[in-house]
């Protein structure tokens, strides 16, 4: 256990992207050699300055995240793209370069998806075996994690409060995984939609992706990770798998740290784009925290299962998706039916004073334009053949490499 923080009072950002192939743009199972040619042997984790470097579940994909607590968001966007320069020089001799967004449009996860094979490789060999990670699920999802420290129960109990009213909202600001195998899916935020049913054979770990109503450690033990534990007891036999590792929820408490990691932010087509979101949905959960608009008791009272029937057509419709639940309106003071798009607009009116100036063309982007999934599908124009989408991706990797958003 580390040291302890106050709510807001340092922050941890993880990004993930994909390596892949510069002329077939095919996703490219070589983060190992990555991380051997970046510290002249091969560690999973990589200690760049502000930046760490580590592997994940699967081949090809790499996080990037602050290392450490860091106390400042506003310069985070240029310290990770000087890594991702630094990457995409490093991958240029192997003829590779990172790509942006959620999902690999045109990724055979059947055949193209290789597990990382070095430390840690017995729990991924053992998730695999469970769950088979060879699906899009499991091996064509990139994701940013937004980590919020909690100092004891009374903060915990604010910021987990906080988070799950926020949580239905996040596809309709942040949703970029439109496409697999080459084809439209029809669902803005496909990454959730499988994140959903990812662990069906073990449904305890993502629940309902809305925590439960638990506002205290004593709590969360009793109600979220005993019945993980109990679940996952036949299938693990070695008994290596830890609850927090399994915990799959789409805002998990890791009382080890004392942090709340929101899991729900579709990664974007660069980190102005990322950190801005970030940022955005920090000074919102603040705002409820501090009770701007809504009391402690009336957040707490919200069920998984309302706040879920918000997020799951948000999923399909990201921030087109009408939201017509007043009491849940009433909580931003917005008091008619109206679009997810409309919710954040209002939201950001509520905040935009807390954030710094630095952020605002990235969001007023996304708020004008719509989400990183409804500026690519107005990009490809229906036209799904491979050489288009193609094109169109090959523009988001620019937008990655500049430092740039994607617009038309």
């Amino acid at each position: 256990m580390g040291k302890k923080y106050h709510l807001f009072e340092v922050f941890g950002i993880e990004l993930e992207y994909m390596l892949v192939n510069n002329s077939s743009l095919k996703v490219t199972p070589i983060v190992d050699e990555l991380l051997t040619l970046k510290n002249g042997r091969l560690t999973d984790d990589i200690d760049n300055g502000d930046v760490a470097w580590s592997n994940e579940l699967v081949a090809h994909v790499v996080e990037l995240k602050t290392n450490g607590p860091t106390t400042n968001l506003n310069n985070l966007s240029n310290e990770f793209h000087k890594n991702i320069l630094e990457i995409n020089a490093l991958l240029k001799p192997l003829n590779a370069q990172l790509l942006p967004t959620a999902s690999h449009p045109l990724m055979n996860p059947t055949t193209d998806t290789q597990l990382w094979k070095h430390s840690y490789s017995e729990v991924y060999a053992l998730y695999n075996r469970i769950f088979n990670c060879k699906g899009h699920g499991w091996s064509n999802v990139q994701s940013t994690h937004i980590n919020l420290p909690f100092y004891d129960d009374g903060e915990f109990e604010k910021l987990h409060a906080a988070i799950r009213i926020i949580l239905p909202l996040i596809p309709g600001l942040c949703a970029s995984s439109p496409i697999l195998e080459g084809k439209q899916t029809g669902f803005k935020d496909t990454r959730l939609e499988y994140y959903k049913a990812n662990q069906k054979e073990i449904p305890e770990m993502t629940g309902l992706v809305i925590p439960e109503q638990v506002f205290s450690k004593k709590d969360y033990q009793t109600t979220i990770f005993n019945p993980i534990n109990k679940a996952i007891k036949p299938f693990d036999t070695e008994d290596i798998l830890d609850q927090y590792f399994l915990n799959s929820r789409g805002a998990i408490a890791r009382f080890d740290r004392n942090a709340i990691e929101i899991r729900l932010v579709d990664i974007q087509e660069c980190p102005q784009a990322d950190i801005a979101i970030c940022v955005l949905i920090i000074e919102v959960v603040k705002l409820l925290v501090n009770n701007e608009t809504t009391s402690l008791s009336n957040q707490k009272s919200w069920t998984k299962e309302v706040l879920y029937s918000i997020l799951n057509p948000c999923i399909k419709e990201g921030e087109n998706h009408i939201v017509s639940n007043l009491e849940y309106l009433n909580l931003f003071q917005i008091e008619q039916a109206c679009t997810v798009q409309d919710i954040w607009k209002q939201l950001f009116k509520l905040v935009k004073s807390q954030i710094d100036p630095s952020h605002h063309h990235a969001i007023e982007t996304i708020l004008k334009h719509g989400t990183l999934s409804t500026r690519i599908l107005k990009a490809i124009d229906k036209n799904y053949s491979e050489d288009n989408i193609k094109k169109a991706y090959t523009r988001l990797a620019g937008c990655l490499h500049d430092n740039k958003l994607f617009t038309l």
